[in-house]
């Protein structure tokens, strides 16, 4: 500014200088127009390379505005000139530190998550899930030597204990996803799809591409999990009657959208879709969510191919 400011100032004193104009002493009212003509070209010079100067603080002031660390990548990229240059290149750094240690929390948040998942699984299985077996076993005996007159309800004991029993399984199999460690990713989410499907009210699509690229274990559990909890939002929230899940391979990468024709409306702030955004930036990927009211919801997950290969390979 110090230096544009002069520059000005050096010209008109330059050009008042050279010219044939003059200033009388007392000023004269015919110099007073020349005057003030002179000033405004020395203020509208002034300002308008003041504002062509300082216009990268205009763009800064908007992308503060509207930074998310959970959207990675938005950066100035215009660098200014002088101390500007400085000043934006010390704020992108700074959005670099952030997202990390964001996606290093999140990555260790997530995983302590997943960790309590499997336990709280493995006690459903091992612990409630054997003791319902054993109730069961014990009912079947008892109902061997029971009389007529109490057979019918023990009968209904019986089920309501086997039904206990299902949703057991089915609670630690959501909480541990053991067909994508035992089957596969594919395996995985045309389970996801028939439960459901099988729950009834919703007609499911699925379209997966048979050759999907090779993905190390963290992107196959970051797909399944976004899945699901896509598919799940539908079940409790969306009220539709058709949802359409599709996993394809474009341009070396992959692309999940979880789409669906009901209620629209989705809060891009709700505890889901920010659970979504997390999982999506640990492996680098973009997800977006367009949700407007009575038109349905679609989730979009968008992997790049160098975000496929193992957290070691991406570092």
């Amino acid at each position: 500014m110090f230096v544009i400011n002069g520059l000005v100032f050096a010209l008109g004193t330059l050009t008042l200088a050279v010219s044939p104009a003059t200033v009388s002493s007392p000023v004269l009212l015919a110099e007073v127009p020349i005057l003030i003509v002179g000033l405004a070209l020395i203020l509208g010079a002034n300002a308008l390379l003041l504002r062509r100067s300082l216009a990268p603080l205009d763009a800064l002031t908007t992308l503060m505005e509207r930074v998310d660390l959970l959207r990675a990548g938005d950066r100035l990229t215009d660098s200014g000139n002088g101390d500007l240059t400085r000043l934006i290149d010390t704020f992108n750094g700074m959005l670099d530190r952030l997202e990390a240690e964001r996606s290093a929390s999140s990555a260790h948040a997530l995983a302590a998550q997943e960790g309590e998942r499997k336990r709280i699984a493995r006690e459903l299985h091992d612990e409630i899930g054997q003791s319902l077996t054993v109730v069961l076993l014990s009912l079947k005996h008892t109902l061997g030597r029971a009389p007529a007159e109490l057979r019918p309800e023990l009968l209904a004991v019986q089920e309501t204990v086997r039904g206990s029993l299902d949703e057991v399984r089915q609670v630690a199999r959501r909480l541990r996803p053991g067909v994508l460690e035992d089957l596969g990713l594919q395996s995985a989410l045309s389970a996801l799809t028939n439960d459901l499907a099988e729950a009834g009210g919703v007609e499911v699509t699925r379209t997966i591409d048979p050759d999907l690229p090779e993905m190390s274990d963290e992107v196959e559990l970051v797909l399944y999990r976004i899945a699901q909890e896509g598919l799940t939002n539908v079940a409790r929230h969306a009220q539709a009657g058709h949802v359409r899940l599709s996993l394809r391979a474009e341009a070396g990468g992959l692309v999940l959208r979880v789409t669906d024709d009901g209620r629209g409306g989705a809060r891009p702030d709700g505890a889901g879709v920010r659970g979504m955004r997390e999982r999506a930036l640990l492996i680098g990927a973009r997800l977006t969510v367009t949700s407007p009211p009575g038109e349905g919801t679609d989730v979009r997950l968008v992997v790049p191919a160098r975000a496929l290969a193992d957290p070691a390979e991406r570092s």
